[in-house]
């Protein structure tokens, strides 16, 4: 009993010994602070650590934690584990020397494949590294984009033949893996389509196809007939835009919040090309241009016409011709060089030739004669002249845009209008027809009405119904405020309780456990006879009786106070609230 009393009061002793010798407190705090100069200083002497490499495989990562084992270079890693770290200034030099080591390995190889050609290598080798080489430096060029974390890249490249009919188109596929929490869009993949197109020849951007880490189809190779979502989000701008130019028409007239529209439009999305090839009727020919012209002349004369009776006897082939022989006579003297073939008139011929010169003579009279009347057989002329002219032709190719605007149908609805009746008090009256009218020009105006595209529009006079909620009266202590907040109150009165609690059951008899100053050690009998008795009287036995008895009772009341002081307190204080009264 005597040691759970002299529990309490070994904090007290401490400190009266820390009071008692002033030097342990400054030994103390000398002491702490040097272990706190000490903590310092090796924390500013720790070195700064930098990301060496991030995101690794787990086998590109053990074996670069094995070569900087090998190499002594200190490391560590980052929150997470996703990243491998090493002391700053020795960042670059084990990036060097790592890869020296061809660490880490699971890079995309590009072009590089085609420094280290051996001598003597296939052109199959060659073609499947240049191959290897070229997906390489997509890939790489693919993770620039700010989203794409990794990407692979697949080339399908046909070998090339002379054969037009087994000539294939290249194609691709393309795997991305993403950030997390990142997304690319349409336009995103279409640029990275047209990157990869771009790169191998002969292959267009419908033949790729994109997939990302989770299976889904990025790209729309084979779906260029269905409507997407930039098509969509292209029909709704435009008929945002319709509507605003109607209300911002309008407005002004009937008022704010007093007209609604509507607008509808068919936009056709599909592509065309034609070609259109005229030409046009004959024109002048003195005004067209002469592209070739070709003229045949022929001309027969002389020419002994069919005639006779017909038959085998009329139908002989013509006698072979004969040309006349002459013989040129030497000329006399005296005579003309153009006159030695003809006699003296009256001469008679030479003997030897009777009438030779004669006849000759007479033919040429004949010839002469002949050939001064003209010929005097048929003649046939015959003349073709052909003439082409240019032609006036004119070609037409015509290609379409997606996105025309194919029909258009709007619908307006207008409120009636506030009005002072014959007693001043405001009521809603219809519009006028006129001013219907109106509206309805503007509507046709604003929007671009068009007949011809078959655009309708119907503008509707009608009040506007205005929802007015009925609020049902609810008792105060039915309302949702009120609920909250008793639900508020009773959590604060709750913790009110709770805190009163601990401090009276629990706080306050501790504090009065440790508080408490001990009671004084009983008193010996010799002292109680001292205190009781004045040393010159003699003992009276009464007195010792009662003295003896109040020995005894004091014990009991000491003996009760260790075992329930609460029970002693409360008559302590019955007493003393007795004695104020």
């Amino acid at each position: 009993m005597t040691a759970a009393v002299a529990m309490p009061g070994r904090p007290a002793e401490v400190l009266e010994r820390l009071k008692a010798n002033p030097k342990l407190p400054l030994m103390l705090g000398g002491a702490a602070l040097a272990a706190a100069i000490a903590v310092g200083v090796l924390w500013s002497r720790a070195p700064d650590y930098k990301v060496l490499y991030s995101n690794l495989s787990e086998r590109d990562g053990g074996s670069v934690i094995a070569s900087l084992q090998q190499m002594n270079v200190p490391y560590k890693f980052a929150e997470g584990g996703g990243a491998l770290m090493v002391p700053a200034e020795k960042v670059h030099e084990t990036r060097l020397r790592l890869a020296s080591q061809g660490l880490p390995k699971s890079g995309t190889a590009g072009m590089e494949l085609m420094d280290n050609q051996k001598f003597g290598i296939s052109q199959f080798a060659e073609q499947v590294n240049y191959q290897r080489g070229l997906e390489g430096e997509l890939a790489r060029s693919i993770e620039s984009i700010a989203a794409v974390q990794s990407a692979r890249v697949h080339l399908a490249i046909p070998k090339p033949t002379l054969f037009v009919r087994e000539r294939q188109k290249p194609t691709a596929s393309i795997v991305l893996q993403l950030y997390p929490g990142r997304a690319i869009d349409e336009g995103q993949v279409a640029a990275i389509s047209h990157l990869v197109s771009s790169s191998v020849p002969e292959l267009t951007p419908k033949s790729i196809s994109i997939v990302d880490q989770h299976g889904n189809l990025l790209s729309n190779s084979g779906n260029e007939r269905m409507l997407d979502a930039t098509q969509l989000k292209y029909v709704q701008a435009l008929e945002q835009n319709y509507l605003k130019r109607i209300e911002a028409i309008l407005t002004p007239i009937v008022g704010k919040d007093n007209v609604r529209a509507q607008v509808t439009a068919d936009v056709d999305f599909s592509i065309v090309e034609h070609t259109d090839e005229s030409y046009k009727p004959n024109q002048d020919p003195t005004r067209s241009a002469i592209r070739s012209q070709q003229t045949s002349e022929s001309n027969q004369q002389g020419a002994t016409p069919p005639g006779g009776v017909p038959g085998a006897l009329s139908n002989q082939p013509p006698a072979a011709a004969v040309a006349p022989v002459t013989t040129p006579q030497t000329p006399r003297a005296g005579q003309a060089p153009g006159q030695a073939g003809a006699p003296a008139a009256g001469q008679p011929g030479q003997p030897g030739q009777p009438g030779q010169q004669g006849q000759a003579a007479q033919g040429a009279q004949a010839s002469t004669a002949s050939s001064q009347a003209g010929p005097s057989g048929p003649s046939n002329n015959r003349r073709d002249s052909t003439v082409n002219y240019e032609l006036d032709r004119t070609v037409r190719h015509v290609q379409q845009a997606p996105g025309g605007v194919r029909r258009l149908s709007v619908a307006v609805v207008v409120n009636y209008r506030q009005a002072a009746d014959a007693k001043g008090k405001m009521v809603a009256q219809p519009l006028p027809p006129a001013l219907l009218a109106q509206i309805q020009n503007l509507t046709k105006e604003a929007m671009g009405f068009s007949s011809d595209r078959g655009d309708s529009i119907n503008v509707v006079n009608s009040p506007f119904t205005v929802d007015r909620e009925v609020t049902p009266e609810v008792p105060l202590w039915k309302q949702p405020d009120m609920i909250d907040l008793g639900k508020t109150g009773a959590g604060y009165l709750l913790l009110a309780l709770l805190a009163l609690f601990a401090w009276f059951k629990v706080a306050r008899p501790i504090l009065r456990r440790y508080t408490t100053p001990p009671l004084p050690a009983p008193a010996t009998k010799e002292e109680t006879e001292a205190v009781l008795l004045p040393p010159e009287e003699p003992a009276n036995p009464e007195v010792l009786r009662l003295a003896a008895k109040y020995e005894s009772d004091l014990a009991l009341v000491r003996d009760a106070a260790q075992r329930d002081p609460r029970l002693v307190a409360s008559v302590i204080k019955n007493w003393i609230a007795n004695d104020n009264r």
